[in-house]
């Protein structure tokens, strides 16, 4: 692929960050809800997997021809990558932290 063709300024990219930022973030916030504590201690592991795999799977339907697009980038899947990494540290810092006690009747977000 000739440099013209995908430039690292295409908008596109910027679609691609936001994508994966959003699925990271909402798949570890799933998984915090989760009532298993395996899901919740490696809610970062699944959420960085899983938006990968979505990010990827676009790019093998692009390469297949599914979408009206210039076809397969490795700078999409580099954009991809951006956006998963930079939803990490929000995920693993800012967003609120849930309850583990599982004697607690009530599930939610813990406030303190």
């Amino acid at each position: 692929m000739e440099e013209r063709e995908d430039p690292w300024t295409a908008p596109d990219k910027v679609y691609h960050v936001l994508f994966c930022f959003s699925l990271t973030i909402l798949f570890s916030l799933l998984a915090g809800l989760s009532p298993h504590p395996f899901l919740r201690r490696r809610r970062l592991w699944i959420a960085a997997f899983l938006s990968l795999s979505a990010g990827a799977a676009k790019e093998f339907a692009d390469h297949l021809g599914f979408f009206h697009s210039s076809g397969a980038s490795a700078r999409d899947a580099v954009a991809d990558a951006v956006g998963v990494f930079l939803a990490l540290p929000l995920s693993k810092f800012m967003l609120p932290r849930f309850k583990t006690d599982p004697d607690d009747p009530v599930r939610g977000i813990a406030l303190v």
